[in-house]
C-alpha cells in the first residue's frame, strides 16, 4: 500500500491505496524551486517582447497594477512588492502607484485577503481598491469590439498613464488560460461585458460548447480572442505571469508585453501540466489542490473539468473541495431548478448568466457521472446540485468497487488528461 496527502482547504486527508488500482497523475516535470527575489529581478531584466520597466516609466506617471483576487494564487506578495519597489525606483510617488483588485463578478476582497495577496507593507501603504463589474460609477465605456462586444471596463484603466497586470498561469475550462489579458476581461470589466464573453463559450446553433472553446486552447477560442480584443483597447505597458507551485510560490515568471509573454507562459504550461492517457477509467478521486482553489464550489468545479476528462461515462468522481466560502455565489442554486443539462441551456439561451454556464457545466457531467462531494456545503444544496454529498475520504472509497482501477489526481485543476487515442 501506498500513502499520500491530499490538499483540502488549509489541511490535508490520507489517502492509503493500491498502486494495482490506483494511478497518480502529476505533471510531467517536477516543479523548480521557488524563485528568490533576485531571480524574479532578472525576468524584470530580461522582459518578453519589450522594453524594462525602467524605459517605461518616468516621474510623474501614475501606475495601476492589477492583482488577482483571492480565488488564485499567483504568487502576488512576492510578484508585487518588487514590482512596487522597481517603479518607485523611477522616481514615481507611492501617492501615484493603486493596486487593484481584479474581481470580475466575485466578491469583494477582505482586508485580511488583501494583507495576505499583497503583504501588509504594501497594503498599508499603497492605495489599495477592488473593482465592482456593477457599480456604473467606476465603469466607462470604451465603444464595441469588432465582434459587437460592447467595452465597459474599470475606469482607472483609462485614468491611468501605465497599467501593469499580474497573475497566475493556469487552465480556464473554457478561457483555455487564466492570466495575461484576463486580468482586465473578465477581472476589470463590467457585468455586460464579462456576459458578452462568456457567452461565446456556448454554441446555440448546434448545442453544447463551442468548437475550440475548452482548457488549454488559446488558438480559435472565441472566448480567448474576445478579451484579448477588450484588453488591447487598453494596452497595458506591462505584465508578469507566474507559474506557481502547490504553496503558491512562484517557480516561473514571464515578463514583458501582456500578450506575448502571456502566450508564452501559457505554451511553457501545457507542455508541463498535461498527461496522456492510454484509457479512462471507472473512477477518479480528484483534489483541487486545497486553499484557494477549492475556496467554493464554482473555483472547485475547474478541478471537476479536469476529472471528467480521466472517467469513464458511468463512471464515479470523488472530488474532495472544502468551499469554505460556499458556493461563489448566493443565486447559484437557482440554476438547478432545471429538469436537466439540455433545459438548462435553453435557459441561458433566453436569459444568459456567466454563472448559469457554470451550472450547465456541472449539470452535464452529473449526467455523465456519479458525482461524490466531500465538502463542508449541506447536504441539501449538494443534492441540489445532483451530486451525493459525503463527509469523508474514507466513506467514498468504501463506496467504490473493490475491483475497479482509477486514477488520483493531487492538483486536480493543474493537469490536463488528454486521451491518447
Amino acid at each position: 500500500m501506498q500513502e499520500m496527502q491530499l490538499a483540502y482547504g488549509s489541511t490535508t486527508i490520507n489517502l492509503a491505496f493500491a498502486e494495482d488500482r490506483f494511478e497518480v497523475l502529476t505533471a510531467k516535470v517536477s516543479p523548480r524551486p521557488p524563485l528568490t527575489d533576485l531571480e524574479i529581478g532578472q525576468a524584470f531584466d530580461t522582459p518578453i517582447e519589450s522594453a524594462p520597466l525602467e524605459e517605461l516609466l518616468s516621474p510623474g506617471d501614475t501606475v495601476l497594477i492589477v492583482v488577482s483576487d483571492a480565488t488564485r494564487a499567483t504568487a502576488s506578495a512576492q510578484l508585487v512588492n518588487l514590482l512596487v519597489r522597481r517603479v518607485i525606483q523611477q522616481g514615481i510617488s507611492p501617492t501615484d502607484i493603486t493596486i487593484i483588485f481584479a474581481t470580475g463578478i466575485h466578491r469583494p476582497t477582505t482586508a485580511a485577503e488583501k494583507q495576505e495577496l499583497l503583504t501588509p507593507f504594501i497594503a498599508q501603504r499603497i492605495r489599495v481598491t477592488d473593482h465592482d463589474a456593477f457599480d456604473k460609477n467606476q465603469l466607462v465605456l470604451l465603444g464595441k469590439t469588432e465582434r459587437g462586444t460592447p467595452v465597459e471596463v474599470n475606469r482607472r484603466l483609462t485614468d491611468s498613464t501605465h497599467v501593469i497586470l499580474t497573475g497566475g498561469i493556469g487552465f480556464h475550462y473554457f478561457a483555455g488560460f487564466t492570466g495575461g489579458r484576463k486580468s482586465i476581461c473578465p477581472g476589470l470589466a463590467s457585468a455586460r461585458t464579462i456576459e458578452a464573453t462568456h457567452l461565446l463559450a456556448l454554441d446555440f446553433e448546434r448545442g453544447g460548447r463551442r468548437a475550440g472553446v475548452g482548457a488549454g486552447l488559446l488558438d480559435g477560442n472565441a472566448v480567448h480572442e474576445e478579451c484579448e480584443r477588450v484588453a488591447a483597447l487598453i494596452a497595458p505597458a506591462f505584465s508578469l505571469n507566474a507559474i506557481v507551485e502547490e504553496r503558491g510560490r512562484a517557480t516561473e515568471v514571464y515578463a514583458g508585453h501582456w500578450r506575448a509573454a502571456h502566450r508564452q507562459a501559457c505554451d511553457q504550461y501545457l507542455q508541463a501540466h498535461s498527461t496522456s492517457l492510454a484509457e479512462r477509467r471507472d473512477f477518479v478521486i480528484a483534489s483541487c489542490g486545497g486553499y484557494p482553489y477549492d475556496l467554493n464550489l464554482i473555483q472547485a468545479h475547474k478541478t471537476l473539468e479536469m476529472a471528467a476528462r480521466a472517467c469513464k461515462d458511468g463512471g464515479t468522481i470523488v472530488l474532495l473541495a472544502e468551499c469554505r466560502d460556499g458556493l461563489g455565489r448566493p443565486d447559484f442554486l437557482k440554476w438547478f431548478a432545471a429538469e436537466s443539462a439540455a433545459a438548462l441551456e435553453g435557459r441561458l439561451r433566453e436569459s444568459y448568466e456567466v454563472n448559469g454556464q457554470t451550472a450547465w457545466s456541472l449539470l452535464i457531467k452529473a449526467e455523465r457521472f456519479h458525482l461524490v462531494l466531500v465538502s463542508q456545503l449541506s447536504d441539501e444544496d449538494v443534492r441540489r446540485m445532483r451530486m451525493t454529498p459525503l463527509r469523508s475520504l474514507a466513506e467514498a472509497l468504501s463506496q467504490l468497487d473493490p475491483r475497479a482501477r482509477g486514477f488520483i489526481l493531487p492538483r486536480g485543476a493543474a493537469l490536463l488528461p488528454i486521451l491518447s487515442n
